[in-house]
C-alpha cells in the first residue's frame, strides 16, 4: 500500500473503531445512528475477564494447541483478525509489526503474540502466509519464536471472541466480515488488562500496556515512573500525559532538594561551630 492509501485506510479504521465502540450496546442511543451493517459490530470492553485458556486451535504449522499454551509467565498480546481480510487486518498487522519493531522488548523473552482468525474457513496455510508477511515487516531475528498465528473451529472462535467482547458481522452480499480493529493486552494468568484500538499503536502505548499487563514485572524503574505520569484512556485505548502529576512530582523533587540543601548547610554550620569551640 502507498503511504497515502495507508493513511486513508488508517483513518477509516480509526473511525470504524470509535463508532462501534461508542455503540457497544444495543440500547445505546448512538447505535440507531449507525448504518445497519455496523449495529451488531462492537468491542465491548471486558477488562479483568478471564479468557478461556482451554479452547483448542491450530497454529500456523497445523499443530493442535490450546490458548493456554501461550500463558503462564509473560503478558500476551491477543489480536483478532481474519486472514482473507482485504484491507483492515493487513493494515493492522503491518502497523503492529512496525510498533513492536521499535520496542526493546523481545518476543518470547518478554511477551507472546497470539493472532487468531475469527473466520472458521481460514486454514493453517493462510495463517502461515500472514505470519510471514508480518515477520517481514518486523525484520528482527527470532521474532517468530513468540509469534503465533492460529485458526480454529466455530465453537473455539465464539468462546474467545465472546470473552474478548469482540463482535463482528458477516456481510454475505460483499462476502466480507464487518469488524473493528483492536489489540487486547492480557496478563500472564489470562485476564484482560487493556484494549488498544488504533491500527498502528504508538510504541509508547504498546510499552506501557505491556508493562501494565505484566503487573510491573516487565520494563525498568523508568517505565514505572513514566507510567505514573500517564493515564490510560479506555475510550481511545491510549495513554495520555497527566500534567498535574508531573507538576506534583516536580514540586516534590524541589522540596526534597531544598530540604537536602538546608540539611547540608545546617551540618556545615554545626561542624564550623565545633571546630571553633575546639580551638578556643
Amino acid at each position: 500500500m502507498t503511504r497515502r492509501s495507508r493513511g486513508l485506510a488508517a483513518a477509516l479504521a480509526a473511525s470504524l473503531a470509535l463508532a462501534v465502540n461508542a455503540a457497544a450496546h444495543a440500547d445505546d442511543p448512538a447505535a440507531s445512528a449507525l448504518p445497519p451493517a455496523l449495529r451488531d459490530v462492537s468491542i465491548d470492553r471486558q477488562v479483568g475477564k478471564q479468557l478461556p485458556l482451554d479452547v483448542a486451535f491450530r497454529d500456523e504449522n497445523g499443530r493442535a494447541v490450546k490458548l493456554g499454551d501461550y500463558f503462564g509467565s509473560k503478558p500476551v498480546i491477543v489480536m483478532p483478525v481474519y486472514y482473507g481480510c482485504p484491507m483492515l487486518c493487513p493494515l493492522a498487522l503491518d502497523g503492529l509489526a512496525r510498533s513492536l519493531k521499535v520496542l526493546t522488548f523481545g518476543a518470547k523473552t518478554d511477551y507472546e503474540l497470539v493472532v487468531f482468525s475469527f473466520d472458521p474457513k481460514d486454514t493453517p496455510a493462510d495463517a502461515r502466509r500472514k505470519k510471514a508477511d508480518a515477520l517481514e515487516t518486523f525484520g528482527r531475528h527470532g521474532g517468530d519464536q513468540g509469534w503465533h498465528f492460529l485458526t480454529g473451529d466455530a465453537s473455539s472462535i465464539a468462546a474467545l471472541t465472546g470473552a474478548l467482547g469482540f463482535r463482528y458481522k458477516y456481510d454475505a452480499a460483499a462476502r466480507v466480515f464487518v469488524h473493528a480493529s483492536t489489540l487486547v493486552m492480557v496478563t500472564p494468568q489470562g485476564r484482560i488488562s487493556r484494549y488498544l484500538y488504533t491500527t498502528e499503536p504508538a510504541p509508547k502505548d504498546m510499552r506501557f500496556a505491556l508493562v501494565d499487563a505484566s503487573a510491573g514485572k516487565l520494563g525498568t524503574l523508568a517505565d514505572q515512573v513514566l507510567l505514573f505520569c500517564f493515564h490510560y484512556d479506555a475510550t481511545t485505548g491510549r495513554y495520555t500525559l497527566l500534567t498535574m502529576r508531573l507538576v506534583r512530582i516536580g514540586a516534590l523533587l524541589t522540596i526534597l532538594a531544598l530540604g537536602s540543601f538546608i540539611g547540608y548547610m545546617l551540618r556545615q554550620e554545626r561542624r564550623g561551630r565545633r571546630a571553633l569551640e575546639a580551638r578556643v
